[in-house]
């Protein structure tokens, strides 16, 4: 009888393979199924989008308006998509508009979206003008009222969550604003139904056929101003959306 002997090439490959069979029967982490949900890592939530701490944002001793936002970190969205982006107005902007409504501790200014409520603050402050501020964002609100209580003025200014077309005017006599010119035209109807002698105030954008009495130019910036009249105008501007 003729025995055969074994190829060393046979016996390597089954050698190999033999251990390429325990290798895989080792330990170690399993494949991913791909029909599992895979939990996604969780959100940080500890600092604010400018990397600022929001604690430190309402230490006093500076101006509230030195940053471009001092709103706490992890605000809620907003529940209804605002109209206008919102910019904020520049602080020397801002002194203009209130110089030309004449503020003073007598009046009550309403400003329409109010963003981080600088112009209702800054009358506060300057003046000793109550003052209401309204906007859609949850997280502007939060920032005006933060920026009130580090310029100490929290006891004269109100921010409100809402819609400014459904906001009650009938105790303003002064208005702000900073929208889009449609915008404007929209409100126009409003706030010609205010009293007679109610300022209003706008930065950048006119009221269409309403012609301001005033205006001025601040850097890049138009602010002007109207005088709500004893009699309603006639006006012939078509409000587009």
């Amino acid at each position: 009888m003729t025995t055969r002997r074994s190829s060393p090439r046979l016996f390597a490959a089954c050698l190999l393979l033999a251990l390429g069979v325990a290798g895989c029967n080792r330990s170690g982490p399993a494949a991913a199924d791909p029909t599992e949900d895979v939990a996604a890592p969780a959100a940080d939530t500890a600092q604010t989008g400018s990397g600022v701490d929001a604690t430190d944002a309402l230490q006093p001793g500076s101006d509230p308006f030195d940053r471009t936002s001092i709103a706490p970190a992890g605000g809620e969205p907003a529940r209804q998509v605002p109209d206008v982006v919102y910019v904020p107005t520049p602080q020397a902007v801002v002194d203009v508009m209130l110089d030309m409504a004449d503020v003073g501790p007598a009046d009550v200014l309403v400003d329409l979206g109010s963003g981080d409520g600088r112009i209702p603050i800054t009358a506060a402050r300057r003046w000793g003008t109550r003052g209401v501020g309204i906007d859609i964002d949850p997280d502007r609100i939060r920032e005006a009222d933060a920026g009130a209580r580090k310029a100490g003025v929290a006891d004269k200014v109100d921010f409100i969550q809402g819609d400014m077309f459904d906001a009650d005017l009938s105790d303003a006599t002064v208005v702000t604003l900073y929208l889009l010119p449609r915008l404007n035209l929209r409100l126009r109807p409003a706030l010609l139904a205010l009293d007679p002698g109610t300022r209003i105030v706008t930065h950048n954008y006119h009221m269409g056929e309403w012609q301001p009495e005033a205006q001025r130019i601040v850097g890049d910036s138009v602010v002007y101003a109207w005088t709500v009249p004893e009699r309603t105008p006639t006006l012939g501007d078509d409000v587009v959306d």
